[in-house]
């Protein structure tokens, strides 16, 4: 029997993945991170299946419930919010099956994100402002950050910063960032990204805070950069008329003349 973790999604139901929804429906065991993952979703459970929130439970009770499912021979579909990979605790919930000898899986989710950056319609990396998108968050009483990852390094890159988990911190980040960006740097804080009560509010990183709503306390992402203006950059040569590239070959002469799809 195996323990599928499952990227349950940013919050809309509807960008749940197709094989996160097939594997909800064939598990009799439900484990799902509380507020975080919409009620929609665990409709997909069959009927009958065992469904526990674990917002109230420490690590050890959650391997528990995993342990008895497995012993019974039941499989296990383990929702975390938005995608996996990052602030999800599945490392340590992995570590700890493996150490046991329990299966797993993982299988992928819409991160925050970038449900984050499709409701401000935006590119978060554009030709000439940036290239790359760096995803962090500020210390919190959950974990620490390692030396050296701090915003004002980060900053130094100019890239796209997604901060999570920081909204309480907004004070720390614009002045942390403030010095490498710019006081006129465009700011997106982005709260319940795709849920029916998703809120955007946009300044800059000297006026963000006072815009700010003070009902928002958590769920809310803080996208930072000068690609989030959307204004001064590049057109990228994937599409120029004179670019040379395989389905687009500009000459005879070309290393791509010639080349289809069915070359090996």
């Amino acid at each position: 029997m195996t323990i599928h973790f499952i990227g349950a999604g940013p919050g809309a139901p509807d960008l749940l993945t197709l094989r996160g929804r097939d594997l909800i429906a064939a598990c009799p065991v439900c484990l799902y991170a509380g507020s975080l993952v919409p009620e929609e979703i665990l409709r997909h459970c069959p009927k009958g299946a065992r469904v526990v929130n674990t917002a109230p439970m420490d690590l050890d009770a959650i391997i528990a419930e995993m342990q008895q499912a497995h012993d019974a021979g039941q499989d296990v579909a383990r929702l975390h919010s938005g995608d996996l990979s990052v602030w999800s605790a599945m490392g340590e919930q992995m570590r700890r099956l493996r150490d046991i000898g329990i299966p797993v899986s993982v299988t992928p989710g819409v991160p925050s994100f970038a449900a984050a950056a499709a409701a401000l319609g935006v590119e978060l990396t554009l030709p000439g402002l940036a290239q790359s998108v760096v995803l962090t968050r500020t210390p919190g009483r959950a974990s620490s950050m390692p030396d050296g990852e701090t915003l004002a390094n980060f900053a130094t890159t100019g890239a796209t910063l997604a901060i999570h988990l920081s909204i309480q911190n907004l004070d720390h980040v614009t002045a942390a960032l403030t010095p490498a960006y710019g006081a006129e740097c465009p700011v997106a804080i982005v709260f319940r990204a795709s849920w029916p009560d998703q809120k955007i509010i946009r300044g800059t990183l000297a006026d963000i805070a006072g815009r700010m709503d003070a009902d928002i306390t958590r769920t809310a992402l803080i996208l930072v950069g000068p690609a989030l203006g959307g204004e001064g950059f590049d057109d990228s040569c994937l599409y120029a008329k004179d670019y040379d590239r395989r389905y687009r070959p500009q000459s005879a002469h070309s290393p791509w003349a010639g080349w289809s799809d069915t070359d090996v």
